[in-house]
This record gives C-alpha cells, structure tokens and sequence, in this order.
C-alpha cells in the first residue's frame, strides 16, 4: 500500500510542481506590475518636465529676441538723440557766437587752423581805443605764457617774445617788481604745469590761466593745494579781479576812477577767451580807461571772467608780427611775461 501512495506520489509530482508555479507566478508578475507601472508614471513626469522645458526655452528664446530687438530700438533711439544734442549743441554755439560778434561788430582780421581761431575786433569808445583778440582754442597747447628769453629773471618786449616763440599773437603777461639785479613775476606764474620760483600765497594777487586741456581758471589762492586743486597748466598774476561767474567783483578805491593803459584776460561762458589791451596816456589818441567804466564794458560784452593783466606802459597787443595798439611809452616796453597764442 506505503510503495503504491510512493508510486503515485512520483508520478504526480511534476503536475503538483507546475501547479506550485501557477499558482506562485500571479504574485510574482502582480509584483513586477508594481515597478513598471511606476516607471511608466516616472517616464511620463520626465516627459512633461522636458515638454515645461522646451517651452521655456522656446519663451527664453523669444524673450532674448526680443530683448535684443529692444535694445536694438533703444540704441538708435539715443542714437538720434544723441545726434540732435549735438545738433542743438551746434545750433546753440553759432547762435552764441552770433550773439557775441555782434556786440563785438565785423573783426578787422581773421586767423584760423587746425589749432586755434582768432578774431581780432577794434575797440572804439568815448574817451579810449583799444584792441579784442577772441580766441577759441581747438588745441590747448596753443596758448603758452612764456618768460622773457625763456629765463628767471631777465625782460622782453611781446614783440620780441611772438617773434622768438613763432606766435601769432601776443599779449603781456603778470605784474612784475624788482629785486635787486633781477626783474620777477608777482605772484605766481605757472608755465607748463610748473610753478615758476616757487608759490607766494595771496590775499588780493589773483592767479588766471589754463588747465592742460585749455579750459580757464582764476582766482585768488591764499594756499598752494588750493591753486594746484585746479590743475593749472599756464597762468600769470596781477591784480585786481573784475568779473567772476558774470557779476562784477569790488575794487580797491584807488583803481576805479583812474584812467590807464590796460590788458585783460578773460573768458566767455562758451569757453572762448578774450584778450584785451587798452590804450591810454594819449589825450589825442586814447586817455585810457577805468577799472569801473571797464567792469561795465565786459559785462556788456557778455564776459563771464576777467581779469585785469599788467598795464600801463607794459600794455601791448601784437598780431602776426605787428604791434596793433598805441604803447604809451612810444614802443613796446620790456616785461617778465607774455602771453603767447600759437598758429
């Protein structure tokens, strides 16, 4: 009996084993269903993200485009602008200059280059003569103060200096007092950037000139750094101050109704300079003018600084080799310093 249950049980042990499988393999492929299923949800969020993806890279890709298209509208917009500045800048400048030539009338001669423009103006009023220089200046190197035979010391008619140096015109420079065998600048003159003999501090010696890149500076400077704040390039000194920022200054009592010879450096609010030279002590010719009657005469001339250069006999104005005014003394008069425009 025990050996037929054997051998039945033999005989159906590969069925009871394939009915095991079966049975088995439901839960096995129920649970190789749970993986794929979440890798097919895993599959479809990657497939959404990259869809999110190339649509904002397709917005950041039109935004860009469109940024630059903007930006490519903004710049030919300041562009324009920018252009009509000038325009209006030009338009502004002629007019100024329109402005200025007629108070001044028709110049008697005419130096242009590269460099500079100058324009030379007589001047004719009640009771003096005298001569304008406007100088407008395209290369600031072309406005120079030299010293007399370009050493301490020593003097020189502004003849002799336009003609030594090649300038086109010249003025005379700074006061100047003697000490002992020598002749020096009063005050400070700087040539060049340098001061020249050293700094003397002011309390009613002005300093006037350039910077290097031409524009013009004065005043009064009690201390070196606060001369020197300005970058000055080229400059002299006398006294007084007539004009700053378009109002006229006080004057010392003494030199409001004296009439005298005078030189003048100043500047117009376009930058330009202006140089002026006055004669006087010729009852015939030109008695000279006021400090006082000369504030008003810059003011109606639009001068927005001026400052009052050595005079006198020193006062001479000399324009392409030929002295144009009337010296007092009958021909030009050694001075320390001139003012020199190059052509």
């Amino acid at each position: 009996m025990r050996l037929a249950n054997f051998i039945l049980l033999f005989i159906m042990a590969p069925f009871i084993g394939l009915l095991l499988f079966f049975t088995i393999l439901p839960k096995s492929i129920q649970a190789l269903e749970m993986p794929l299923k979440s890798m097919h949800e895993s599959t479809g969020i990657i497939e959404g993200k990259l869809l999110e993806i190339r649509e904002d890279a397709g917005l950041l890709s039109q935004t860009a485009i469109e940024q630059e298209r903007q930006y490519d509208q903004q710049s030919k917009v300041l562009e324009l602008l920018a252009g009509k500045s000038q325009e209006h800048k030009q338009l502004s400048d002629e007019i100024y200059e329109e402005r200025i030539l007629a108070m001044l009338g028709p110049p008697v001669s005419v130096h242009k280059s590269g460099r500079v423009e100058i324009k030379v103006f007589k001047l004719d009023e009640l009771g003096y003569r005298g001569f304008i220089a406007k100088v407008k200046l395209f290369d600031p190197s072309a406005f120079k103060v030299v010293l007399a035979g370009d050493k301490l010391g020593i003097m020189e008619t502004t003849t002799d200096a336009a003609e030594r140096t090649g300038a086109v015109l010249g003025i005379n420079g700074g006061g100047f007092y003697n000490a002992g065998a020598k002749t020096l600048p009063i005050g400070n003159t700087v040539i060049d950037g340098k001061l020249v003999g050293g700094f003397t501090p002011a309390d009613d010696v002005f300093f006037a000139g350039t910077r290097k890149n031409g524009c013009f500076i004065g005043g009064i400077f009690p201390k070196k750094e606060d001369l020197f704040k300005l970058d000055p390039w080229q400059g002299v000194s006398f006294l007084p101050v007539l004009i700053q920022q378009g109002k006229p200054a006080s004057l010392p009592g003494e030199w409001k109704t004296t009439r005298q010879p005078r030189t003048i450096i100043g500047e117009y609010a376009n930058g330009d300079l202006i140089l002026i030279v006055v004669d006087g002590r010729q009852s015939d010719w030109s008695s000279g003018v006021t400090l006082e009657r000369l504030q008003v005469k810059l003011a109606e001339l639009g001068v927005k600084e001026g400052y009052n250069l050595d005079g006198g006999g020193s006062s001479t104005f000399v324009f392409r080799g030929e002295v144009l005014n009337r010296p007092s003394d009958g021909r030009p008069r050694p001075v320390v310093t001139n003012i020199v425009i190059m052509p």
